[in-house]
C-alpha cells in the first residue's frame, strides 16, 4: 500500500500548527469609541487563524499629539497561526473597515490597532517593527496591557510589562467607569 505522507508531512498532520501569542493594542477617540473598540475585538474574533485569548478594561487616556478628545484604549492577547506580518496587514485591515484614515501623526481616530509584541520576537522590518518601538513609554498601552500580561518579559528590555509599568507616569490613564444603563 503506498504512503499518504512523507514522514514530516504525517507527524505534521497529528500535531496542530504552532500557535504564537501577540499582543496589540486598541485606541479610539473619534466617534462612539466604545462602540468601535468592541466592534474591532469582534472582527478580529471572526478572523480565521486568530483567536482572542484575553481583553484588558477600558481607559480613558489624554491625547498625546495635537488637541484632540481624550482616548479610549485597551489591549488584547491574541493565539495566532498567522505570520506577524500577516497579522499586521489583518490589523490594518480592521482599522480600514472602521474608517481610519492617516492624516497627521498622532491626530486624532476612529481605530488604532498596534502590534506591541509576539512571541518573543525582535523584527526590524520595513512598515514593521516588534516590539511596538515606544510601547515602553506610554502609560496608555502599558496600564491596559499590565492587567492581561503582567509577567510577559519584553523581549528587548528583558522586563515584564508590570515592572515597565513602574517606570512611567500614570497620570491621564484612568479606568472607564460603565455608564448605567436606562430602565
Amino acid at each position: 500500500m503506498a504512503r499518504l505522507f512523507s514522514d514530516s508531512a504525517a507527524e505534521s498532520f497529528h500535531n496542530p500548527p504552532f500557535l504564537h501569542q501577540a499582543a496589540i493594542a486598541l485606541g479610539s477617540n473619534l466617534g462612539n469609541s466604545e462602540a468601535i473598540l468592541i466592534g474591532a475585538l469582534e472582527q478580529l474574533h471572526q478572523t480565521p487563524g486568530l483567536q482572542i485569548s484575553a481583553v484588558s478594561p477600558i481607559f480613558v487616556t489624554a491625547a498625546v499629539g495635537p488637541p484632540q478628545p481624550d482616548y479610549l484604549n485597551a489591549c488584547a492577547l491574541l493565539t495566532t497561526d498567522l505570520p506577524p506580518r500577516e497579522l499586521l496587514t489583518t490589523l490594518l485591515n480592521v482599522e480600514t473597515q472602521f474608517g481610519r484614515e492617516r492624516r497627521e501623526r498622532w491626530g486624532p481616530r476612529r481605530l488604532d490597532l498596534d502590534l506591541l509584541l509576539f512571541d518573543n520576537d525582535v523584527i526590524e522590518e520595513q512598515g514593521l517593527q516588534v516590539p511596538h518601538p515606544r510601547m515602553t513609554e506610554r502609560a496608555f498601552v502599558l496600564v491596559p496591557l499590565a492587567e492581561i500580561a503582567p509577567d510577559w518579559v519584553h523581549p528587548l528590555t528583558r522586563r515584564a510589562i508590570a515592572c515597565l509599568l513602574k517606570d512611567v507616569d500614570q497620570r491621564g490613564v484612568t479606568l472607564k467607569t460603565v455608564t448605567p444603563s436606562t430602565p
